[in-house]
């Protein structure tokens, strides 16, 4: 088979996509298994020593940045999944001599192209993937950047020939027909342009480490830890993805606290076959950072999605060198300090990015919190609408529910004459299955009505968790009037005047009506708990004499006792008959400091 990438006995190119971590592996291939005598890089010579410099820091990463004119930088990433840094890096730990061949230019064209998932290496070969790919490449015009380049390249090669016997070019997948074309027919080049000023090596700050690697950040981490221990790392950009994955939900845990969360095997699997369903959407075969934090969010909310982003750009390495002067990088533009900003142009890029905005409620800074606590006015509280509407739905629904099991337990069974009535009992007419009759049921309209409903989310609730205790009233014919207790709202503020806190239990009357305050009554003096002095409540105020309670167990004999004090009955209801993440959204909710502040609390609380 002709060897597609050979332009002479003594010279190879090997054509890379720029920022790939697939291509970094075939790279690192094939130079360990060919006996290579020089390696010869697309970078201008003058970026030799930096880059060399800062491929000795790895894992440490740095930039090696060339002033162009006032204020604009072009920068080589030295990123260890880079495939040009990775080849230079091979060279230097296996005694390989390196030549920098690009052509030195006063100002650098940045491209931008749509390359095809480089994933695909895994199945094909580097000659199958640059052939499939070679109608696409465009064609340079004459005697710009790109085609001065081109022929400048070829020229270093032939001039590497006379002393090299084995080269290996690493190049862009762009530059590569044109290479070729300038090697085989020895084309005209331009000499370099004269250059004002020299590369320097920086430090990177962590939390920008985004927009420098051509990795998440922690897919980078991760290889590196695998090249200290000497693991494979032929499956880690699948694998890292995961590992993201379930650190991110390590922490999403952290944050919660211990409360239920719906991320078990199940859910993760649902959402890692989401994940591959919409990346296949969008043309990709893994993941970018967009796709795993918008699916996130529609998984486990805005706190998993922020836990997976998080968890996404850890590098524990980037501390080693704490002396380095850093920058901070952004899109196409770094802050060298506080006021001086500069824009960036990367020379070891050329994949064309769509920059997307993922709108998410972050928590807070602890000093805001402290500043919203500290103009919190005491004696201005309200609820959220929306979550006012949610918690009645639910609330009738249970009501409904109360009112079936009521209407159950008058229901009566007969033999089928003339009428199914309300349905045929099947119970009974397996029961009589021998006789050959079919027993149809009647359920009459049931007797009395509900209320009040008690839900108790927790069984025997800590004191010092839930230790805020209210009463509201309702603001109009359709609401409840609510008893609850709660975690403390000044725990946790989310937004200036806005509060979160979570339901240990509450008791909701229907139709509204006011009450003393069930925590402060004298009249209330039979129970300790907070769930009995819930119950109580309930107990000594409603007018019918059945009373839902919603639970995780069955009601213990000291509810039942205080419920034959009052001659009141239980219905009991299973907690678990509702899906968790349904209880989980009733539970949270928010503390308004004033009725003004519904006007902007959408942008802080979370669907």
């Amino acid at each position: 088979m002709t060897d597609i990438f050979k332009l002479s006995d003594r010279v190879r190119l090997l054509p890379v996509v720029y920022g790939s971590g697939n291509f970094s592996q075939a790279i690192r291939k094939q130079l360990l298994g060919s006996q290579c005598d020089c390696l010869a890089v697309c970078l201008p010579p003058e970026f030799q020593s930096t880059v060399e410099a800062g491929i000795e820091k790895l894992p440490y990463i740095t930039l090696s940045c060339l002033p162009e004119k006032e204020d604009v930088f072009s920068y080589v990433p030295i990123d260890p999944c880079q495939p040009t840094i990775m080849g230079l890096r091979i060279a230097m730990q296996e005694g390989i001599p390196r030549a920098f061949v690009d052509r030195s230019v006063a100002e650098y064209q940045v491209r931008r192209f749509d390359f095809p998932d480089t994933f695909a290496l895994r199945k094909l070969s580097m000659e199958t993937f640059c052939a499939g790919f070679l109608p696409a490449i465009p064609k340079p015009e004459r005697d710009d950047q790109a085609d001065l380049r081109a022929k400048w390249i070829a020229y270093r090669l032939h001039s590497l020939e006379v002393d090299h016997s084995r080269i290996v070019c690493i190049c862009s997948i762009l530059d590569w027909p044109w290479i070729k074309r300038a090697f085989d027919e020895r084309e005209a080049y331009s000499k370099p342009e004269a250059l004002d000023s020299t590369p320097r090596l920086w430090g990177l700050e962590p939390n920008t480490l985004f927009f420098a690697l051509s990795e998440f950040p922690y897919i980078t981490y991760l290889y590196e830890k695998n090249r200290e221990e000497l693991r494979s790392d032929k499956d880690l950009s699948v694998d890292g993805v995961k590992e993201i994955i379930l650190k991110a939900r390590d922490l999403f845990l952290e944050k919660r606290k211990g409360r239920y969360h719906n991320l078990n095997a199940s859910t993760l699997q649902i959402y890692l076959q989401y994940l591959r369903n919409l990346s296949l959407m969008e043309n990709r075969l893994t993941p970018d950072l967009y796709t795993l934090g918008s699916t996130a969010r529609q998984i486990g909310g805005d706190v998993f999605s922020l836990a997976v982003i998080e968890a996404a750009r850890e590098y524990p390495f980037q501390s080693q060198y704490p002396e380095m002067e850093t920058m901070s990088l952004g899109i196409e533009k770094a802050s060298i300090d506080d006021e001086h900003v500069v824009t960036m142009k990367n020379r070891l890029s050329e994949t064309a990015y769509e920059w997307r905005n993922l709108n998410l409620k972050v928590e807070p800074d602890p000093e805001k919190q402290d500043q919203w606590r500290y103009t919190w006015n005491p004696y201005g509280q309200c609820s959220w609408p929306p979550e006012d509407d949610r918690i009645e739905s639910f609330h009738t629904h249970v009501r409904e529910q109360s009112k079936l099991l009521l209407s159950s337990d008058l229901a009566r069974s007969e033999k089928f004459t003339s009428s199914v009535k309300d349905g045929i009992d099947m119970r009974e007419t397996l029961r009589n299955w021998h006789t050959g009759d079919i027993y149809v049921q009647e359920i009459p309209p049931s007797k009395g009505k509900v209320e009040i409903v008690v839900f108790l989310f927790e069984m025997e609730p800590d004191p010092k968790k839930y230790s805020w205790c209210q009463t509201w009233f309702a603001e109009h014919q359709e609401e409840s009037t609510l008893c609850f207790f709660a975690t403390s709202f000044g725990d946790k503020l989310i937004g200036p005047g806005i509060a979160q806190a979570t339901y240990g239990g509450c008791m909701m009357i229907f139709p509204p009506r006011p009450i003393p305050n069930i925590w402060e009554d004298p009249r209330l003096y039979h129970s300790s708990t907070l769930e009995e002095k819930l119950l109580e409540g309930a107990f000594f105020h409603s007018r019918e004499r059945h009373v839902t309670v919603v639970s995780p167990n069955l009601p213990p004999v000291a509810w039942k006792q205080l419920a034959r004090f009052y001659k009141k009955r239980i219905i009991h209801i299973p907690l678990k008959r509702f899906s968790h993440q349904t209880i989980e959204k009733i539970r949270c909710f928010h503390v308004l400091n004033g009725k003004e502040i519904r006007s902007f609390a959408s942008r802080f609380i979370g669907e």
